[in-house]
């Protein structure tokens, strides 16, 4: 069973409050990099569901996509 409540409660939050303080788009993206292969070795199963959600931030998006994690239109 996996981990949905990782991304409302941890990713999230993180990405927001970066947004929030301003964080340079390479701060962004190196520390969501970090992060996102954590929460799923946590067993997160809902990083499309948070991907969505920051679509419009480049940064955020290549974090994903740093992690092989696509969003297909």
């Amino acid at each position: 069973m996996g981990w949905g409540s990782a991304g409302h409660k941890l990713f999230d939050p993180v990405a927001r409050a970066l947004i929030e303080a301003g964080a340079s788009d390479e701060l962004k993206e190196k520390t969501l990099t970090d992060l996102i292969p954590v929460l799923q070795e946590e067993d997160w199963d809902t990083e499309l569901d948070s991907l969505q959600n920051f679509l419009d931030d480049p940064a955020i998006a290549k974090a994903f996509a740093n992690n092989g994690i696509l969003w297909e239109d």
